[in-house]
């Protein structure tokens, strides 16, 4: 199922990001930073044709749809970004190189062509720092109620890379803080029926991305899954992860180290000393 980044909408009815609302006593936040193919009206089409936005260049396939289901199934909040990481990325650092893509996956963007430091600022104002600010109110709200916060980024990595086959049918990108992703690791690969990256298919210190800036830096348990595109493509593919995760999440939720703010630090902190 394809999103269609050519929904009407004026300049001043955009909004940056869709909430759902989840129980009061939720402990678990779900974000989809690629949620969308959409682009906002006052930059047309970037000058890319409608195709290019059928590829994961430009949002994450199926993730939308699993997002909202399993919000749906354990009645927790999701914040989901409804602009296309074309426009701007959401999961990078406001100084990440690339926050604005001039070129991606083969595919130049003409709309991208000439952005100087001012419109990246604008796009940092109106797109990418309303998401985020959305989380952050959201993680507070969950705190000040008593609860710790637990942070799931959901993500889709497309089934073959510069000619060569993935083999993993989903990955959990982590940094130090291990206490969500290795009892959930240890829960997927005894599905019996999966191929489970750890770290897979990429690295999940990066910083001043949103597992950085959400999870890491506000010692909350997290991590960012990452499920292959050709099986969540579909609505039969993503009700079918949306369960699978609704049904092995709540056990992990309960245990004691997942109520716990600990602060574990980012392989990224890591700098060479000079002489």
């Amino acid at each position: 199922m394809l999103c269609d980044p050519f929904s009407p909408a004026t300049k001043d009815e955009y909004a940056a990001f869709e909430f759902v609302e989840g129980r009061p006593d939720a402990r678990l936040l779900l974000l989809c930073d690629h949620a969308s193919a959409r682009v906002p009206p006052e930059l047309g089409d970037l000058g890319l044709p409608p195709s290019e936005f059928d590829r994961h260049i430009a949002y994450d396939i199926g993730m939308r749809g699993v997002t909202l289901r399993l919000a749906e199934t354990l009645g927790v909040p999701a914040v989901l970004s409804t602009t296309s990481r074309l426009v701007i990325d959401p999961n990078r650092g406001e100084d990440d190189p690339t926050l604005v893509m001039r070129l991606s996956d083969g595919a130049v963007v003409p709309g991208n062509a000439r952005v100087d430091a001012a419109e990246v600022r604008r796009r940092l104002d109106r797109y990418h720092r309303p998401y985020h600010d959305a989380v952050t109110a959201r993680i507070d709200a969950m705190i000040d109620a008593g609860e710790t916060p637990v942070v799931i980024a959901l993500h889709s990595f497309t089934p073959a890379w510069k000619g060569r086959p993935r083999p993993w049918h989903a990955g959990l990108l982590w940094d130090r803080d291990d206490r969500l992703t290795k009892p959930l690791l240890a829960a997927l690969e005894a599905e019996g029926d999966l191929v489970v990256g750890d770290n897979e298919p990429y690295d999940g210190a990066l910083k001043g991305d949103t597992m950085h800036r959400h999870g890491t830096e506000r010692g909350l348990p997290h991590v960012l899954v990452e499920l292959r595109q050709d099986l969540v493509a579909d609505e039969a593919g993503q009700a079918g992860w949306a369960a699978r995760f609704a049904r092995l999440l709540p056990p992990i939720l309960d245990r004691p180290e997942m109520r716990r703010i600990t602060h574990f630090g980012s392989r990224t902190d890591t700098r060479r000393r000079t002489p």
